[in-house]
Formats: structure tokens, C-alpha cells, sequence
């Protein structure tokens, strides 16, 4: 009788480290998708960032192009840039605001 407890309690324990090393295996998983080819958010949401900015920027330069008399510049494409700035600044504050609100109704979720 006391072989086939000690057999119990070895299977139990086997039946414990699989359970402990199949854990373990998650965040190699993860790792695994992050290392992937697909685009990640962040990267994605960072390039948009970038080319608001870029946006912003080349809308600055000819403002100050315009203002300074370049005869090249002229006040439609200033106004165009412009809005086009304007335009892709509010939607990625939209973005940030649903980011925000998700974030928060996720943290108000019960556990």
C-alpha cells in the first residue's frame, strides 16, 4: 500500500511541475508574438506621431516662408498644410482620449 502512495505523490508531483512549466512557457509565447513580422501597436501609434509632427513642422516652415515673402509660397498651400496639421493633430487626440477612456473602464472592470 505505501508503493502505491508514494506513486500517488510522484504522479502529483509530476502532475505540479508540468503545471509550473507550462506557466513558464507563456511569456516565451509572448516573446515569440512581439518578435513577429506583423506591426505592433505602439510602433504603429508612434509613426503616426511622427508624421503628425512632421506635419506640424513642414505647416511651421511654410507659415514662416509665407511671412517672410517666398515668392514660391503661396497662402492656399500655407492654408492647406495647415489644416491638414490641424486635421491629423485632433484625430490622434482622439485616439489618446480612447485610449484613455479604455484604460480606465479596463482598471474599473470587476475582478
Amino acid at each position: 500500500m505505501s508503493g502505491s502512495v508514494e506513486m500517488n505523490s510522484l504522479l502529483a508531483q509530476m502532475r505540479e511541475m508540468k503545471s509550473i512549466a507550462n506557466m513558464e512557457m507563456k511569456p516565451q509565447q509572448e516573446l515569440q508574438i512581439q518578435n513577429s513580422s506583423e506591426p505592433q501597436f505602439s510602433s504603429m501609434f508612434k509613426d503616426a506621431l511622427d508624421k503628425v509632427s512632421d506635419m506640424q513642422s513642414t505647416s511651421g516652415q511654410l507659415q514662416e516662408a509665407y511671412l517672410r515673402g517666398d515668392s514660391n509660397v503661396d497662402i492656399t498651400r500655407v492654408m492647406v498644410a495647415s489644416q491638414k496639421s490641424s486635421i491629423a493633430f485632433q484625430a490622434v487626440v482622439q485616439v489618446r482620449n480612447k485610449l484613455v477612456d479604455s484604460y480606465k473602464d479596463i482598471m474599473n472592470m470587476p475582478v
